[in-house]
């Protein structure tokens, strides 16, 4: 009875994972065993000498702390994430495991998402994982371009701040890999956002904008307080915010900081070993 117990509570927490992610079912799992662990100690009282637990007071005890750790963790420190496309070319590739920075843009409850405590603003240039606003059960990444109350424009494969257009270096060919084969032609260039330096790939045999990226078109949009525009370092091949608008401030995760692993099946030998343990800019 005990392991069909147990075989239909992790049943139960991969179902929450699929249906409503990772840190819902984390929190419910360690609720769970801490609730079984500190039941069965306040009614047997305190633990004797060799004393033989009950399976699932053993299982409780053994996991309550993980999955309390790992909730933590997650909520309010650092969270691994995949990147599963290139719009983030050449900054990110196909198959790189990045970690991603939870308290720098403030401290949130997990779950809730609700903020308890203020940290640092969101800076021009940052690479944020947010919520995608079409929906937030997704998770995107792209560059932060522009700040509340900034004028933007992209016209000519330019970025346009407040009527200045950003500096760009030319750089030449971009040799694309594995997945990113998509991008053979692309140029790449070195852009300049204020001070912050990056790479950039641009396409200049294609539009500005594809047919069904009409948020911005050629004009300027300003961006409403407490929101951030955000677009992908792949400037012509990215779903972004010249497509679909602008990010709430409560839909930032966090600010991506650190490749751990690059991992692309389309890759030779399948590893990147030059981009494991490096730095996103």
């Amino acid at each position: 009875m005990q392991a069909i117990i147990l075989a239909a509570f992790f049943g139960a927490l991969i179902w929450i994972i699929f249906n409503f992610g990772i840190e819902p079912a984390l929190a419910i799992a360690a609720l769970v065993s801490g609730v079984v662990w500190f039941t069965y100690r306040l009614i047997k009282g305190k633990p004797k000498h060799n004393e033989t637990l009950p399976d699932y007071a053993e299982y409780a005890r053994s996991f309550f702390p993980i999955f309390l750790i790992v909730l933590l963790l997650r909520g309010f420190v650092v969270e691994p994430f995949r990147i599963p496309s290139g719009s983030m070319m050449p900054t990110l590739l196909v198959g790189d495991f990045i970690l991603v920075n939870k308290f720098t843009y403030g401290i949130r409850l997990p779950v809730t998402k609700t903020k308890i405590i203020e940290v640092n603003d969101p800076e021009r240039g940052d690479v944020v994982v947010f919520r995608w606003p079409i929906n937030p059960r997704l998770d995107y990444i792209k560059r932060l371009i522009g700040l509340p109350g900034d004028k933007v424009a992209y016209r000519n494969k330019t970025i346009y701040l407040n009527g200045q257009p950003v500096k760009m270096k030319p750089v030449g060919a971009y040799t694309p890999i594995g997945s990113g084969m998509r991008s053979m032609g692309a140029f790449e260039a070195i852009e300049n956002l204020e001070g912050v330096e990056h790479s950039v790939l641009i396409d200049p045999l294609t539009a500005d904008f594809s047919p069904g990226c009409t948020f911005m078109g050629y004009n300027e949009v300003e961006v409403p307080a407490g929101h951030y525009l955000m677009m992908g370092d792949n400037r012509d091949n990215s779903n972004d915010g010249r497509c679909w608008g602008f990010v709430p401030e409560e839909n930032l995760v966090g600010e991506a900081f650190f490749v751990w692993l690059s991992w692309d099946w389309e890759r030779s030998g399948f590893v990147g070993w030059d981009r494991i343990a490096t730095t996103i800019n």
